[in-house]
């Protein structure tokens, strides 16, 4: 089992920047990805930002150039900086734990831009 925890959301204005953080514990050496994901109401989950099982980076076309992944490896953390946030950013993010059996996923953290 692999424990995912994400924090680090919140309510900010347009042009504001917020880093999300997610840690995983648990069976962390089956641990093959980690990424991050959103939801916003009435829509789909969709990718936001994650490595790859190479190492590199992957982002939507929405937040390319805004937002920026990375990782401490040594502690199994992700982290998820975002600037230049817009109302179109609001949703719910998740979290997302690839294992060669499947994937584990965190509760989501609220993230609310205002215009």
């Amino acid at each position: 089992q692999v424990q995912v925890v994400e924090s680090g959301g919140g309510l900010v204005q347009a042009g504001g920047s917020l880093r999300l953080s997610c840690a995983a514990s648990g069976r962390t050496f089956s641990i093959n990805v980690m990424g991050w994901y959103r939801q916003a109401p009435g829509e789909q989950r969709e990718l936001v930002a994650t490595f790859t099982s190479g190492g590199s980076t992957v982002y939507a076309n929405s937040v390319k150039g805004r937002f920026t992944i990375s990782r401490d490896n040594a502690n199994n953390i992700v982290y998820l900086q975002m600037n230049s946030l817009k109302p179109e950013d609001t949703a719910v993010y998740y979290c997302n734990v690839k294992v060669p059996y499947g994937d584990y996923w965190g509760q989501g953290t609220q993230v609310t831009v205002s215009s």
